[in-house]
């Protein structure tokens, strides 16, 4: 990933301390499977869930989110595409979901020629944020992004506050996350100053695995309270969920792995609370 300062930036800069726009959230791992877009399924379930209004950005081509949510490829009008490529306004590219104040910008298979095009695209970096700029009638943003670390993923880092960082409970776990956090350093200085980590959310959690517990141990080791106190268990359902075009927490609110979620945007809400109470005093 190229990350190169362009000549001419964008005149039309965001406030990242403000609270009077939509929060913006990357969800973020270059590693696959690590439970990315169930994270972000869920949680914008979860935050809408409690009256927020919430949107579903989805920059994987895979656009597992938008199925996930119930969106039928057959009637995407407009995608995430054309908000980076075309003239295509975000408020008018979001579709509804099966949960009320959920809303979804939907991926399309156009995507995947999306990391060539911007090779060559004027202001590259810029594209996305310059498309969340405008007044957009949400409390959260949430991007769903591919499982590397290309440029629609610079992108996202460019475009958002903060990062959530689901952390799969493996081996190899602190390596992955060792090359975001890398990432991130990059990102910081180059484009985005006020990019932070919101959390990081450990997922598949077992706890009858003794590898669990040292990952949790050395990933809470090394970012303290930044690791969210919520955890995210193996669950069936939520594998089942997707399946059905729902999250989780519609298709079995009851379960291990729905249950977590509300915890862990209950969490988010009380972060939030506290970053504008020291953005306030500050």
């Amino acid at each position: 990933m190229s990350l190169s300062q362009p000549a001419n930036t964008p005149a039309k800069r965001q406030d990242f301390t403000s609270f009077d726009r939509p929060r913006l959230l990357a969800i973020v791992n270059q590693k696959g499977g690590v439970g990315k877009t169930t994270t972000a399924i869920n949680l914008a379930t979860a935050l809408a869930a409690v009256g927020k209004k919430v949107l579903i950005v989805d920059l994987d081509p895979q656009g597992n989110a938008s199925t996930g949510l119930g969106v039928r490829r057959s009637l995407i009008k407009a995608s995430a595409y054309d908000v980076l490529f075309g003239d295509a306004h975000i408020a008018d590219v979001a579709m509804p979901t099966k949960v009320p104040r959920l809303h979804v910008v939907p991926s399309s298979i156009h995507l995947s020629g999306a990391e060539i095009e911007l090779v060559t695209a004027h202001n590259r970096e810029y594209r996305l944020k310059e498309a969340l700029s405008t007044n957009l009638p949400y409390d959260y943003v949430l991007l769903d992004c591919p499982p590397s670390l290309n440029l629609l993923t610079l992108n996202a880092l460019v475009a958002v506050d903060s990062l959530v960082v689901p952390l799969q409970c493996e081996f190899y776990a602190l390596e992955g996350l060792s090359h975001l956090t890398k990432t991130i350093q990059r990102v910081k200085k180059q484009f985005n100053p006020r990019l932070t980590i919101h959390g990081v959310v450990l997922t598949m959690y077992d706890q009858r695995n003794k590898l669990t517990s040292m990952v949790e141990k050395d990933v809470r080791g090394y970012f303290g309270d930044k690791v969210y106190k919520t955890v995210i268990p193996r669950n069936v359902r939520l594998s089942e969920a997707p399946s059905y075009g729902l999250p989780a927490i519609v298709y079995d609110m009851k379960c291990a792995g729905a249950r977590a979620y509300i915890q862990l945007a209950s969490e988010v809400i009380k972060r939030e609370r506290k970053l504008k109470k020291q953005l306030l005093a500050a």
